[in-house]
């Protein structure tokens, strides 16, 4: 096992490039099971995550080949329709293979994704719109099997206690889009990650109407064909790299990034002091030497993503003043107040709330990092802090996060791993 060390304190400077999304790359490699045709996709980030994914393809039958950001994933005919314990157990994400197994093969068996740090997570959601579509469910030994002679589309309202859930909108339309007749589903996630899986379907010859808003229609096709595309730039990883040059007051550049996608993250840091513009895939960062305090609450998109909201936080530490930041979407994500404050932070929590305390600055010590945006948090604190950090359990981090060390030593961080 491996630990991140940072040197803190230091002006970054320089261009990033910014990977493909792996929040859309994981529910489109679970679409190729939709079709037996060769599907190529490109731009696909190669992180702990996708690797996942791809594993879990194979052990479904298909055959992958990876040439850097480029997958080509075809098939033999003979797709399996379990999806084994150890592989979706270590990523939740990989529970969106119930919807294309399904609506390919008539039945799937997929164990249950487990537990997660940041708070309980069901896959109720997922369930109700699989059987909204037809399919007779059972959960037997930690496994979801599903059959359907033919899924017949219907109307479906996918709203949870906390709004629309995005991996519970892919599985639901990559089920539906196989179906017979019109489903309709309302309360759809309207995430970007969302319409880039519809683009795809579209492209394999999906017929799916209302796309980017929260309904979709889908009229059923007989069969998808094979398809080559790319997929969206990963707007958390960006959001992230704007931070980190938020955090260490460095005027810093973002290429491959669509900054349409994060309006909400924009909006705040102008509010903050921080101006973010773009031209063409371009991104400039430029940082003002005094910041105003800002609170934020987050919601689904369009709102303030919840993937950014640890990132904030760990912005705002510096920034002298009170910031509330409020989490609507994942109330209990909030493991890495403690691990802000070992740093010297002043946060402290009231339910859903986290009161922070601007400190004028961030000293370097050991953290533990608890999930991979909380991770993240922790390696901005790390670049902003004076004197050493030493984030362990790095692993999160490789969930979603490509060549971190590198591209930030690119920018002139003092960063590198060492064994545990």
């Amino acid at each position: 096992m491996e630990k991140l060390v940072i040197e803190g304190g230091l002006p970054l400077s320089g261009e990033v490039k910014i990977s493909g999304s792996k929040n859309a790359a994981l529910p489109i490699l679970a679409a190729s099971l939709l079709t037996d045709e060769p599907v190529i996709l490109r731009n696909v980030p190669i992180l702990r995550d996708t690797t996942t994914m791809i594993k879990l393809l194979k052990s479904l039958g298909k055959i992958v080949e990876i040439d850097g950001d480029r997958v080509k994933i075809t098939s033999n005919g003979k797709t399996r329709h379990v999806a084994e314990y150890k592989l979706v157990s270590t990523m939740r994400g990989s529970f969106c293979v119930l919807g294309p197994l399904l609506a390919k093969l008539g039945k799937a068996k997929v164990s249950l994704p487990g537990g997660c740090v940041i708070g309980i997570r069901p896959v109720d959601l997922h369930l109700k719109g699989i059987k909204a579509l037809g399919a007779k469910i059972q959960i037997d030994g930690g496994y979801v099997i599903s059959r359907a002679k033919k899924l017949k589309g219907t109307h479906i309202y996918l709203g949870g206690v906390f709004g629309s859930s995005v991996l519970a909108t892919a599985n639901v339309l990559m089920a539906a889009v196989l179906a017979e007749g019109e489903t309709v589903i309302e309360s759809a996630a309207c995430e970007p990650e969302i319409e880039d899986l519809s683009n795809m379907l579209r492209a394999m010859g999906a017929r799916i109407r209302g796309v980017g808003s929260p309904r979709l229609t889908i009229t059923g096709v007989k069969r998808l064909r094979g398809v080559s595309y790319r997929v969206i730039p990963d707007r958390i990883e960006a959001g992230t790299y704007i931070l980190i040059g938020a955090a260490t007051r460095s005027d810093i550049k973002l290429r491959g990034a669509d900054i349409t996608h994060l309006m909400a993250l924009t909006d705040k840091l102008k509010e903050v002091g921080v101006k973010v513009t773009a031209k063409r895939d371009v991104v400039k960062v430029k940082c003002k030497k005094n910041y105003n305090p800002v609170s934020i609450t987050t919601y689904p998109y369009p709102g303030f993503p919840t993937d950014l909201q640890a990132q904030f936080m760990a912005l705002m530490t510096i920034v002298e003043g009170v910031s509330v930041i409020t989490d609507k979407v994942y109330p209990d994500r909030f493991i890495h107040i403690a691990e802000l404050n070992r740093m010297g932070a002043n946060i402290r929590r009231e339910g859903i709330n986290a009161i922070v305390q601007g400190v004028k600055k961030l000293k370097g010590a050991q953290v533990m990092a608890s999930d991979l945006r909380a991770s993240a948090a922790l390696v901005i604190a790390g670049l902003a802090a004076k004197g050493r950090t030493e984030i362990h359990r790095i692993y999160h981090l490789e969930r979603g996060y490509e060549l971190l060390d590198k591209k930030l030593t690119a920018l002139g961080a003092k960063v590198w791993r060492e064994r545990e």
